[in-house]
């Protein structure tokens, strides 16, 4: 194999080296600035369905949570157990998202070390920046899920690596393989980081008896993990690409994907998006030419599911988004960092400066443009409406009842009265649905849905913060209450079986598609297909 170039930082990155209390106030200041904007916008940002259903899933006991993680749910056990953590302590959504935050916050000296490893402290601190200013750190640091957690746990795990690899030792070597189980126990995708630093281990060829049999035990270690991730794509239909079923594998879909990550990472404007690409395939370039250690890794990362999505099959429900690539943020911010700085050497610091500014302000812009909610909050009046749902549901609703979807508003009731809610249905997942449907003793309680006239998912012309009042066919078998944006609708009695409660839903989601309402097309095809499962099962 090639000798690998370890130029020294002095020689690899610009004169206008960063002294070391410079470096550590401008981590610190990026820190501070992060963690007081994420400890605000904590409680102002509005609740999502995905964080209705971790707070749901987190209530139950501990043995009935794996159960439900690991065997029906799959995906990611270490968020759900925090998840748990958060319900249990009585802190509800807010603590959720406290969680969130101190990953997010925690996730930005890691990055610092990382990159000063790999690059140098100069490149560290301009990486460290575009990293805090970035759309993915903001929102994911307030979003009660667990893509900060996979940030964290990920750039841990590429650090501990490193380290290992640096300086040799057993215990070096065990750690970073408690780390990476840590990281593959926060999301699926974590299989991925663990490929990408096989990737790297196989191409240093140095301490590979070590890493091989780290790399050995994880895969011992990780199987419920593992059986957890199958459960995830048997639900959303993955598998490999020629299978049958659609690929997002042909390379312009792939292409068209990673722009979009590419864009969320930075400012997704076309008009930038071009310049910021080639400024950070000339980092690539130089990065390659300089540190080519650091540049190995850089390509293993970002490589690693690029490959992977070339030879995937998704399903119609199964959709890559910008956050399942959160761990490749720091590793693309380098090469933008790594190309400023180098430039910075050519041409002055007011290269540096202006860059970063200009990056700064472009990816502030991008973040309101992607969620303006998480800085200006919800209107009063839709807040005041969604707590005036939820009082009236914990009022009425009856244990047996059964909430369609993780709706905000259900959370809501379930914060004034945790004893309801015991019943709710995926409303994504047909299969799930119709198993959970299955499962229940007959007759079933009564059916509670919940339209949201405000929804982002709505057509813009159709958001308002009024919703009139619209009952399903016949009219008589449901009651409805408007809430401002919210309309409740339930049916008058309990329903005597699944293949009732599809019928009624479909209903239902008649009515949510003449009110524009975004997701009522997609429960619809979700209802459908249940009653379809149902059928099977001679229902």
């Amino acid at each position: 194999m090639a000798q690998v170039a370890t130029t020294p930082d002095r020689a690899a990155t610009p004169r206008i080296g960063v002294a070391d209390a410079w470096y550590r106030w401008g981590v610190g200041g990026c820190v501070l600035a992060v963690a007081t904007f994420l400890l605000t916008r904590l409680t102002v940002w509005p609740p999502h369905e995905d964080e209705t259903l971790a707070l749901f899933v987190g209530r139950q006991p501990l043995g009935r949570l794996f159960d439900v993680v690991l065997e029906e749910r799959g995906g990611a056990p270490l968020h759900y157990l925090l998840a748990a953590i958060a319900a249990h302590s009585g802190g509800g959504l807010t603590a959720l998202r406290f969680v969130s935050a101190a990953f997010a916050i925690a996730s930005l000296p890691l990055i610092a070390a990382l990159v000063a490893r790999l690059a140098g402290r100069t490149t560290a601190l301009a990486t460290t920046i575009l990293v805090s200013a970035s759309w993915v750190l903001l929102f994911h640091g307030v979003y009660g899920r667990m893509y900060s957690l996979f940030l964290f746990t990920g750039v841990l795990s590429y650090l501990v690596l490193l380290w290992a690899m640096d300086d040799g030792g057993t215990r070096r070597f065990a750690l970073w393989g408690l780390v990476a189980v840590a990281c593959v126990a926060s999301h699926p995708y974590g299989a991925l980081v663990l490929a990408s630093q096989a990737l790297y281990v196989l191409l240093l060829r140095r301490h590979l008896r070590a890493a091989l049999l780290v790399l050995v035990g994880v895969g011992v270690l990780g199987t419920p993990f593992w059986l957890a991730d199958l459960r995830l794509a048997e639900r959303f239909d993955v598998g490999v690409a020629g299978s049958e079923g659609g690929n997002l594998g042909a390379p312009l879909p792939v292409a068209q994907y990673l722009a979009e990550v590419a864009g969320d990472f930075t400012a997704g404007w076309w008009v930038l998006l071009g310049p910021i690409l080639l400024l950070a395939a000339y980092g690539a370039h130089r990065l390659w030419r300089l540190r080519r250690e650091a540049a190995y890794l850089v390509a293993c990362v970002i490589g690693t599911p690029v490959a992977a999505m070339l030879l995937a099959r998704l399903g119609s429900s199964a959709s890559p988004e910008t956050r399942h690539l959160i761990f490749t943020l720091p590793f693309f911010m380098l090469l933008l960092g790594f190309a400023i700085v180098t430039l910075s050497r050519r041409h002055g610091r007011w290269v540096a400066y202006f860059g970063l500014a200009a990056l700064v302000v472009a990816q502030a812009g991008w973040a309101y443009e992607k969620n303006p909610e998480l800085f200006t909050g919800d209107p009063a009046a839709r807040i005041a409406a969604r707590e005036a749902a939820g009082r009236w549901l914990a009022a009425t609703t009856r244990p047996e009842d059964i909430f369609f979807g993780y709706d905000p508003v259900f959370l809501e009731a379930s914060e004034h009265d945790p004893d309801i809610a015991h019943v709710v249905l995926p409303r994504a997942d047909a299969a799930l649905a119709a198993a959970r449907l299955d499962s229940l003793p007959r007759p079933l309680g009564r059916g509670v849905w919940v339209f949201d006239a405000y929804d982002r998912t709505n057509c813009t012309c159709a958001r308002t913060l009024f919703i009139e009042t619209r009952l399903p066919h016949p009219a008589g078998d449901y009651e409805a209450r408007v809430f401002g944006p919210y309309l409740v609708i339930r049916t008058s009695e309990p329903v005597a079986s699944p293949a009732e409660y599809l019928d009624r839903a479909s209903q239902v989601m008649v009515v949510g598609k003449s009110l524009f309402i975004g997701d009522a097309d997609l429960n619809f095809v979700t209802v459908r297909r249940a009653a379809d499962r149902l059928e099977l099962l001679d229902y």
